[in-house]
Protein backbone atom coordinates (compact mmCIF):
# COMPACT_ATOMS: atom_id res chain seq x y z
CA UNK A 1 0.00 0.00 0.00
CA UNK A 2 2.86 2.35 0.84
CA UNK A 3 4.41 1.87 -2.57
CA UNK A 4 1.08 2.69 -4.24
CA UNK A 5 0.75 5.89 -2.20
CA UNK A 6 4.33 6.90 -3.06
CA UNK A 7 3.76 6.06 -6.71
CA UNK A 8 0.53 8.13 -6.69
CA UNK A 9 2.34 11.06 -5.10
CA UNK A 10 5.12 10.84 -7.70
CA UNK A 11 2.57 10.82 -10.53
CA UNK A 12 0.85 13.90 -9.09
CA UNK A 13 4.20 15.61 -8.55
CA UNK A 14 5.38 14.74 -12.05
CA UNK A 15 2.10 15.87 -13.68
CA UNK A 16 2.06 19.18 -11.82
CA UNK A 17 5.64 19.84 -12.88
CA UNK A 18 5.05 19.05 -16.53
CA UNK A 19 4.97 22.30 -18.51
CA UNK A 20 2.37 21.08 -20.97
CA UNK A 21 -0.03 20.34 -18.13
CA UNK A 22 0.46 23.61 -16.24
CA UNK A 23 -2.25 26.20 -16.57
CA UNK A 24 -1.07 29.06 -18.69
CA UNK A 25 -2.08 32.54 -17.58
CA UNK A 26 -4.84 34.01 -19.69
CA UNK A 27 -3.78 37.07 -21.61
CA UNK A 28 -5.26 40.29 -20.27
CA UNK A 29 -8.10 41.64 -22.35
CA UNK A 30 -6.58 44.31 -24.55
CA UNK A 31 -8.18 47.73 -24.30
CA UNK A 32 -10.62 48.32 -27.12
CA UNK A 33 -9.26 50.70 -29.75
CA UNK A 34 -10.05 54.34 -29.12
CA UNK A 35 -12.89 55.68 -31.23
CA UNK A 36 -14.08 59.25 -31.66
CA UNK A 37 -17.69 58.23 -32.39
CA UNK A 38 -19.96 59.13 -29.49
CA UNK A 39 -17.43 61.42 -27.78
CA UNK A 40 -17.76 65.09 -26.83
CA UNK A 41 -14.89 67.46 -26.12
CA UNK A 42 -14.25 70.97 -24.82
CA UNK A 43 -11.44 73.05 -26.31
CA UNK A 44 -8.74 73.64 -23.68
CA UNK A 45 -5.92 74.97 -25.83
CA UNK A 46 -5.88 76.33 -29.38
CA UNK A 47 -2.44 75.39 -30.73
CA UNK A 48 -0.59 76.83 -27.74
CA UNK A 49 -3.10 79.52 -26.70
CA UNK A 50 -5.41 78.68 -23.79
CA UNK A 51 -9.08 78.78 -24.76
CA UNK A 52 -11.01 81.77 -23.45
CA UNK A 53 -12.76 80.81 -20.21
CA UNK A 54 -16.47 80.08 -20.65
CA UNK A 55 -16.24 80.45 -24.44
CA UNK A 56 -18.05 77.13 -24.97
CA UNK A 57 -15.78 76.01 -27.84
CA UNK A 58 -16.53 72.32 -28.27
CA UNK A 59 -16.33 69.36 -30.61
CA UNK A 60 -18.56 66.28 -30.78
CA UNK A 61 -18.60 63.16 -32.94
CA UNK A 62 -22.28 62.11 -32.64
CA UNK A 63 -22.07 59.38 -35.28
CA UNK A 64 -19.66 57.99 -37.82
CA UNK A 65 -18.79 60.62 -40.43
CA UNK A 66 -20.47 63.52 -38.58
CA UNK A 67 -19.09 66.30 -36.41
CA UNK A 68 -20.79 69.13 -34.51
CA UNK A 69 -19.87 71.66 -31.91
CA UNK A 70 -19.66 75.25 -30.81
CA UNK A 71 -17.08 77.50 -32.44
CA UNK A 72 -17.10 79.78 -29.38
CA UNK A 73 -20.40 81.57 -29.91
CA UNK A 74 -21.84 79.89 -33.02
CA UNK A 75 -22.84 76.24 -33.49
CA UNK A 76 -21.40 74.25 -36.38
CA UNK A 77 -21.97 70.89 -38.02
CA UNK A 78 -20.40 68.99 -40.88
CA UNK A 79 -18.69 65.86 -42.02
CA UNK A 80 -15.48 64.21 -40.87
CA UNK A 81 -13.46 61.40 -42.40
CA UNK A 82 -11.43 59.35 -39.93
CA UNK A 83 -9.03 56.61 -41.00
CA UNK A 84 -6.61 55.27 -38.41
CA UNK A 85 -5.18 58.38 -36.76
CA UNK A 86 -5.85 60.69 -39.71
CA UNK A 87 -8.89 62.91 -39.90
CA UNK A 88 -10.23 65.53 -42.25
CA UNK A 89 -13.18 67.76 -41.60
CA UNK A 90 -15.45 68.45 -44.56
CA UNK A 91 -17.06 71.83 -45.04
CA UNK A 92 -18.53 73.03 -41.75
CA UNK A 93 -21.87 74.85 -41.72
CA UNK A 94 -22.18 77.43 -38.96
CA UNK A 95 -24.80 79.71 -37.50
CA UNK A 96 -23.99 83.41 -37.91
CA UNK A 97 -24.82 85.06 -34.61
CA UNK A 98 -22.72 88.09 -33.77
CA UNK A 99 -20.17 87.41 -31.06
CA UNK A 100 -20.40 90.21 -28.52
CA UNK A 101 -16.80 89.79 -27.40
CA UNK A 102 -14.13 90.50 -30.04
CA UNK A 103 -11.73 88.00 -28.41
CA UNK A 104 -14.33 85.24 -28.59
CA UNK A 105 -14.97 86.09 -32.25
CA UNK A 106 -11.24 85.89 -33.03
CA UNK A 107 -10.97 82.58 -31.17
CA UNK A 108 -13.91 81.18 -33.15
CA UNK A 109 -12.34 82.19 -36.47
CA UNK A 110 -8.99 80.64 -35.48
CA UNK A 111 -10.66 77.48 -34.12
CA UNK A 112 -12.73 76.81 -37.25
CA UNK A 113 -9.71 77.56 -39.47
CA UNK A 114 -7.60 75.07 -37.48
CA UNK A 115 -10.28 72.39 -37.78
CA UNK A 116 -10.32 72.98 -41.54
CA UNK A 117 -6.56 72.29 -41.60
CA UNK A 118 -6.68 69.21 -39.35
CA UNK A 119 -4.66 66.21 -40.50
CA UNK A 120 -4.49 63.75 -37.61
CA UNK A 121 -5.40 63.13 -34.00
CA UNK A 122 -4.03 61.40 -30.92
CA UNK A 123 -5.75 60.41 -27.72
CA UNK A 124 -3.46 60.90 -24.74
CA UNK A 125 -5.69 60.26 -21.74
CA UNK A 126 -7.37 62.55 -20.76
CA UNK A 127 -6.66 64.75 -23.80
CA UNK A 128 -7.68 64.61 -27.43
CA UNK A 129 -5.02 66.29 -29.58
CA UNK A 130 -5.78 67.42 -33.11
CA UNK A 131 -2.83 68.35 -35.28
CA UNK A 132 -3.34 70.81 -38.13
CA UNK A 133 -1.21 72.02 -41.02
CA UNK A 134 0.27 75.44 -40.33
CA UNK A 135 0.23 75.08 -36.52
CA UNK A 136 3.28 74.23 -34.42
CA UNK A 137 1.19 72.79 -31.59
CA UNK A 138 -2.01 70.71 -31.59
CA UNK A 139 -5.45 71.76 -30.50
CA UNK A 140 -6.00 70.20 -27.07
CA UNK A 141 -9.40 69.07 -25.86
CA UNK A 142 -10.68 67.56 -22.64
CA UNK A 143 -13.77 65.38 -22.37
CA UNK A 144 -16.97 67.30 -21.97
CA UNK A 145 -18.67 66.69 -18.64
CA UNK A 146 -21.56 64.25 -18.85
CA UNK A 147 -24.88 66.00 -19.33
CA UNK A 148 -27.13 65.94 -16.29
CA UNK A 149 -30.35 64.03 -16.91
Amino acid sequence: MKSLAVLGALVVLFASGCPSEQKKPKPANPAPPFTLVGTEWVLADLAGTPAIANSKASLAFPESGRVAGNGSCNRFTGSVTVSGDTLKFGPLASTRMACMDGGVSQQEDAYLKALGNATRYEYRDPNLLIFATGYDKPLRFIRAPAAAH
